[in-house]
C-alpha cells in the first residue's frame, strides 16, 4: 500500500515531489514549520531554518516520534514555530535542508 501525504489542515493529497516543492516554498516564504499527515495516520513534522531542519515522524498525537539525525556539531537556532516561538536544536538532532528534502521525498 502506498502512503499518501497532505499538508496538515489541507485535505488535498500531494505527490512526494509536490510535498518537497511545497516545503521549499514554505521555508522561502518564512513559514518554516510544516506538518504533514499521512493516509496511514502518521504525522511528519519539519520545522526548519534556512540551513537545517528537524525531521520528526510520529505514529500519532501521543507518540514521542523518531528523528532524522546528523553527526555531532554545534547548535543551530532560528527554528521559528507557527506559534511564534523560536527554538534552538543541537546540530546532531537536525539535518541539512537537502537531506530533509530527501527524507520528505522518500
Amino acid at each position: 500500500m502506498t502512503v499518501a501525504w497532505a499538508f496538515a489542515g489541507d485535505d488535498a493529497v500531494v505527490p512526494l515531489e509536490e510535498a518537497v516543492a511545497g516545503l521549499r516554498r514554505r521555508i522561502t516564504a518564512l513559514r518554516p514549520e510544516s506538518w504533514f499527515t499521512s493516509s496511514a495516520g502518521r504525522l511528519l513534522s519539519v520545522p526548519a531554518n534556512t540551513e537545517r531542519a528537524l525531521v520528526m515522524l510520529l505514529d500519532g498525537d501521543a507518540d514521542p516520534g523518531g528523528y532524522a539525525v546528523a553527526g555531532a556539531g554545534a547548535e543551530a537556532g532560528g527554528f521559528r514555530l507557527a506559534n511564534g516561538q523560536c527554538d534552538m536544536y543541537p546540530d546532531e538532532g537536525t539535518v541539512p535542508l537537502d537531506e530533509a528534502f530527501r527524507s520528505v521525498g522518500s
